[in-house]
């Protein structure tokens, strides 16, 4: 039988070994983010993994210490892109400004790793890119894109594979990875297939959680076990360039709550540096991401939210309220486990996707419900767990608030509306 979870070995990104870690924040152990239980599965056991954050002292990179197979997270996943109008809008908005900049034509060759459904990839088709390829281990959803027309490999990123790519397709002007490059336990690796698959003028394009936003905007949801890596620009600065690539571009963008989106190359590529890098260096230098005194402050204000939001949700039961819960992110996971939520407290939970529909949240057995069932079931309150999607969702559902239902909003500022 294989064991739930290993512990990280050595860094993700430098390879300096464990004993050069510094554990600066535990969260409340959670069953994988994404394991939405069917109901014949409710009885049998669903583990709770330890969520354990290391600070690299060698490259000041930040990581999960608990590493869970892949093939467990992402195989059977269901997590989509398409169910969000916000995340079609975003990239429709990222592919027209990836072909503006670097000149994407008619045969201009595009892939991208952890496709999903292909959201991503038809925005670049829409614009006129026809070689386009995903990559994604998801077997499921990797058949739904190609059956909605994108070419996609139902595989892990790895070098053999980029290899293989470039001598069927040739090579890429454009690799992109969102939300992905965070997901890989083995960095090097990923990144050698990048530069593989690169033609010589190509460009990586990746998008991640940031850092300074998780630890600004209090969104220690995002730390979950898909997640083995926080990244700050300053450590990946030093990791392309100890692999022949350069790392010229981020900027912030507001996906997620708060992420970044960075641009590489290859050493001698002609792409510029950037000033707004090296504002963003600056930035992180300042807020002493690399410092462990910042997580023990990190802690202390997740501990505070909690007890802020628990107080407030048993208020509302005393009060003979109903409370449910909108959106089924893999975030709910850390969040409900973390703040101690429970069925209980958080009757059912609505989400827009066929592929959580009917499902439970995991560990905490919730059921999972489509969106009529806010009208039909009428709870006095509802939880926003998709909280970066709360604006669209409480636009969306007026309704509900018409007819005296509310959301909470619990991150990053806990608001009612």
């Amino acid at each position: 039988m294989n064991p739930l979870f290993s512990r990280r070995a050595r860094c993700a990104l430098c390879k300096a070994p464990a004993s050069q870690f510094h554990s600066v924040l535990s969260l409340a152990p959670t069953p994988p983010a994404n394991e939405f239980l069917r109901e014949a599965d409710l009885a049998l056991p669903q583990e709770s993994i330890p969520l354990t954050l290391v600070l690299c002292s060698s490259c000041g990179h930040v990581q999960l210490a608990e590493i869970v197979d892949p093939e467990r997270l992402f195989r059977h996943y269901v997590y989509v892109s398409g169910t969000s109008s916000v995340f079609v809008a975003h990239f429709s908005r990222y592919a027209a400004s990836a072909i503006s900049r670097f000149g994407l034509g008619t045969n201009s060759f595009v892939v991208e790793v952890g496709s999903n459904d292909g959201t991503l990839l038809k925005q670049f088709k829409h614009g006129g890119v026809r070689n386009i390829l995903g990559v994604d281990p998801a077997s499921d959803i990797a058949e739904d894109a190609r059956g909605a027309g994108v070419p996609t490999l139902d595989s892990f990123f790895s070098p053999d594979l980029a290899a293989e790519i470039r001598r069927d397709h040739g090579p890429a002007d454009l690799v992109c990875a969102n939300n992905v490059f965070a997901h890989s336990d083995d960095l090097t690796r990923f990144a050698d297939a990048v530069s593989i698959l690169l033609d010589a003028q190509g460009v990586f394009i990746f998008e991640v959680s940031y850092l300074v936003d998780v630890i600004q905007k209090l969104l220690f949801d995002t730390i979950y076990h898909e997640h083995v890596s926080y990244h700050a620009l300053t450590p990946l600065i030093r990791f392309f360039a100890s692999i022949g690539l350069r790392l010229f571009d981020a900027e912030r963008i507001d996906t997620h709550g708060g992420s970044i989106r960075g641009y590489v190359c290859h050493r001698e590529a002609s792409h510029p540096t950037t000033d707004r890098l090296s504002d963003l260096v600056a930035l992180e230098r300042e807020m002493g991401v690399t410092q462990p005194e910042v997580y023990s402050r990190f802690k202390s204000r997740i501990q505070e939210r909690g007890a802020q939001l628990r107080s407030r949700l048993a208020e509302l039961r005393k009060d003979g309220k109903s409370i449910a819960g909108f959106g089924a992110p893999a975030k709910l996971t850390t969040l409900m486990h973390e703040f101690g939520l429970d069925r209980q407290i958080i009757a059912f939970v609505v989400d827009d996707s066929v592929w959580k529909q009917g499902r439970f949240t995991p560990g905490t057995h919730i059921p999972v419900v489509p969106a009529d069932q806010l009208y039909e079931r009428r709870p006095d309150f509802c939880v926003v767990f998709a909280w970066n999607f709360a604006d669209s969702i409480v636009a969306k559902h007026s309704t509900y608030t018409k007819n005296g239902g509310h959301f909470i909003v619990p991150l990053p500022e806990i608001r009612e509306l």
